[in-house]
């Protein structure tokens, strides 16, 4: 290199998920399949809860706003994909991989950030009614949203700058089927040191937040709901909880599977997690909060019919 600080790789190559052609064209079809159902459930969502005065609440303001952020998340990565294999191409860009690793990391954070939110949202509702009105201000519902769409921008740009410093110089292949920050980085031969750094302080503070809030708001929540008088007024508590603890455990779940570990150790199994992180995930939380809510169904059925 000369010591001159440039990039001589102009675009990367993605190993995609198998390299067996026949395995590749049916994983492709699936995922143009669950790509598809992720699109249809969350726009019913967001289409319902806009048409029907009754889920006018701020709950159903973030999950209409979780639905938002589903689309967006799946749309990152899923088809560049399919795109690539009708193309019969492996290719990505040098720019589209950063693109894809900026909007990756802003919307996998928001994610998280909006379901600590919500959590807020579920504690205030149980612990605080009487006041729910008063503290749960229309005001309130969108300044929360505002800042999280900040913290997660100002993140991912962080980390994408710092991914722009490296240096790329021979090995371009990615063992991923999309440019994920953690292979990417493996592929630099500049020093890494302050991409990990930042990864393990300001990533692990973004992550650990939102995570934190969660944990505090379900910690307070039963406690309060511990000291309901009848078992009645407990199950009516927690039903209200049930769907957004099931998203909760299954994305934080993908999360720690894929990025808690150092860099160097990625594998099959985190190229797994990633896919149920990036493509289960958005596709399953329209179904869970759907399917377990009166209020939802009941929107989603009179919208179908007025359709």
């Amino acid at each position: 290199m000369g010591g001159v600080n440039h990039t001589t790789v102009t675009e990367f190559f993605l190993l995609g998920l198998s390299a067996h052609a026949e395995q590749e064209v049916v994983l492709c079809g699936l995922f143009l399949g669950l790509y598809l159902v992720t699109l249809s459930g969350n726009l019913l969502i967001i289409l319902a809860i806009s048409c029907d005065p009754r889920l006018h609440t701020p709950m159903y303001f973030f999950l209409a706003n979780l639905s938002s952020v589903d689309v967006c998340f799946s749309s990152v990565t899923v088809p560049k994909m399919l795109v690539n294999h009708v193309v019969g191409s492996k290719s990505i860009s040098y720019t589209q991989c950063m693109t894809q690793i900026y909007f990756l990391i802003t919307f996998g954070n928001m994610d998280g950030f909006l379901l600590s939110v919500m959590a807020y949202d579920r504690y205030v509702a149980i612990c605080q009614p009487l006041h729910y009105t008063m503290i749960m201000r229309p005001k309130l519902c969108v300044l929360l949203v505002a800042v999280s769409w900040v913290i997660t921008n100002l993140h991912a740009l962080l980390h994408t700058l710092l991914m722009v410093r490296l240096n790329f110089c021979f090995t371009n292949t990615v063992n991923h089927f999309f440019c994920d920050p953690y292979p990417v980085l493996k592929l630099s031969c500049s020093d890494t040191f302050i991409n990990d750094l930042m990864v393990f302080t300001v990533g692990g503070l973004v992550f650990l937040t939102p995570f934190t809030c969660i944990v505090v708001s379900y910690v307070c929540i039963f406690s309060k709901v511990l000291k309901f008088p009848s078992a009645q007024g407990i199950r009516k508590a927690l039903s209200t909880c049930g769907s957004h603890l099931t998203v909760v455990s299954l994305f934080y779940g993908a999360i720690l599977g894929v990025y808690m570990h150092p860099s160097s150790s990625y594998s099959v199994q985190d190229t797994v997690a990633s896919v149920i992180f990036t493509v289960v995930t958005p596709l399953v939380n329209p179904f869970i909060y759907s399917l377990r809510n009166r209020d939802m169904k009941a929107a989603l059925r009179k919208l179908l019919l007025r359709s």
